[in-house]
């Protein structure tokens, strides 16, 4: 059963972006730093420091999810499920995110285990969500429908941590302190848990169920075999579309660099800027906001202009930020937040339209597959953060390896430059679907 452009099955869909963005703004401006400040008691454990080995982590992470992400997507869509593996792998997230803050200082690997676990969780049921999308939009829709829902992401994971770094910030490490630091950023975690849970039930009871066959059930080797045979069979066919592959080829480009600037932006301004933690905190909230009206502000410039080129706009802009963040002065404040209000602007435009250009270029049977490699392309945005660190290690220099960085939009938007979308969307005529095999006609 799909529900197109109906307004309650569209805001059900998008308050799910809601629910799990209070755990995704909590895992990169909170964990972390648990972790290494609470959870690593000494200064190493198994020779490494607590931020490698947070770092290893999150690698070993990306690659279990690189290669899992589309044999899930076309299990989904095999299976006709998406309803259901949207909500037990956003409860398996939530159930271990709740675990988080009752694991005892020094237990390192359990802490590890636990937040792969629920990475894990989040990264599975956000395939099946995007799969959702053009179900429940058409092609004159689908951009502002995409745009909703990261809007409302940005809204509900500002929100949650707005009134995080509150808590965090009331709380003292001083003797007799009721509320500690520590105490703080454990109530932090397991209240994104909580909230992931209770949105995502608000959620899944505005979906439209699955289909009656959905309910049938296969064997773990099964749908691995149907998951693995499509996917590979889909990635050979993947060549005969070179339209499609262009947008790809740029969209991890293109990614790779607004990837780095979002995860080297806290280190950029603490050590090469010299600004303090309160700074950087502030940041994370303006981007947070101001990305909830820049992904509306995309949305609707996408109608005027198109998708394209409303995300070869953002484009522009993000080389700018590139080069602006080399110039800014060391201790400017000012600048830095300036700075981070541009970024919260393109960041929802560039992320929305990215998402809802490829929905209209890939058949529509298979969308939770084919948004399966779309999670694989993100993962691949890795590929920046190394790029900038050896360009540090290299030079020196953050200001350089933060210039660097504008390489990738440049690069992206000349190839985006080059994509045909209509020869893309007509392209999707050729697809042929029986059962779980593809064919090009």
């Amino acid at each position: 059963m799909t529900v197109r452009n109906d307004k309650r099955t569209i805001f059900g869909w998008a308050m799910y972006d809601w629910a799990n963005s209070a755990y995704i703004t909590i895992f990169g401006a909170v964990i972390g730093a648990f972790f290494t400040g609470s959870i690593m008691t000494a200064d190493t454990y198994w020779g490494l420091s607590g931020e490698a080995l947070f770092s290893i982590l999150i690698g070993l992470g990306s690659i279990v999810l690189l290669l899992a992400m589309p044999i899930l997507g076309a299990i989904a869509d095999f299976a006709d499920a998406k309803r259901r593996f949207l909500r037990n792998f956003a409860f398996l997230g939530a159930f271990f995110t709740l675990i988080i803050p009752f694991i005892p200082e020094g237990w390192v690997p359990l802490f590890l285990l636990t937040l792969i676990v629920s990475q894990f969780g989040f990264v599975a049921a956000n395939v099946f969500y995007d799969g959702f999308l053009t179900d429940i939009s058409t092609d004159d829709t689908i951009d502002k429908i995409s745009s909703k829902g990261f809007a409302l992401g940005y809204l509900g994971g500002g929100l949650y941590l707005l009134g995080a770094f509150v808590l965090i910030f009331l709380s003292s490490d001083q003797p007799g302190a009721v509320l500690t630091e520590t105490l703080a950023a454990r109530i932090a975690i397991f209240g994104s848990g909580i909230w992931w849970v209770v949105f995502s039930l608000f959620s899944l009871s505005r979906l439209p169920e699955d289909p009656d066959g959905a309910s049938e059930r296969r064997s773990l080797t099964t749908y691995a075999s149907i998951g693995f045979e499509r996917t590979i069979s889909t990635m050979k066919k993947l060549g005969k579309f070179p339209q499609l592959l262009l947008f790809v080829v740029a969209f991890i480009i293109y990614n790779s660099g607004t990837g780095t600037v979002i995860a080297v932006s806290g280190p950029y301004a603490e050590d090469t800027l010299n600004l303090d933690l309160q700074t950087i905190a502030l940041a994370f909230l303006i981007v947070q906001f101001v990305a909830f009206f820049g992904a509306l502000m995309f949305g609707a410039l996408a109608k005027v202009i198109g998708p394209k080129a409303a995300v070869m706009v953002s484009l522009v802009v993000w080389t700018g930020i590139a080069v602006g963040a080399y110039f800014i002065p060391e201790g400017s404040s000012a600048g830095f937040l300036a700075l981070a209000s541009v970024v919260g602007f393109v960041l929802g435009g560039v992320q929305a339209l990215s998402r809802s250009l490829y929905g209209t270029m890939i058949p529509e049977e298979a969308s939770a597959e084919f948004f399966g490699f779309y999670s694989v392309f993100s993962k691949l945005s890795g590929i920046g953060p190394l790029v900038f660190g050896a360009v540090s290690a290299a030079t020196g220099s953050g200001r350089t390896a933060i210039l660097s960085v504008a390489a990738f939009f440049v690069v992206g938007l000349i190839l985006l430059a080059m994509v045909d979308v209509d020869k893309a969307r007509a392209s999707r005529a050729h697809w042929k679907f029986e059962g779980s095999e593809a064919e090009v006609v």
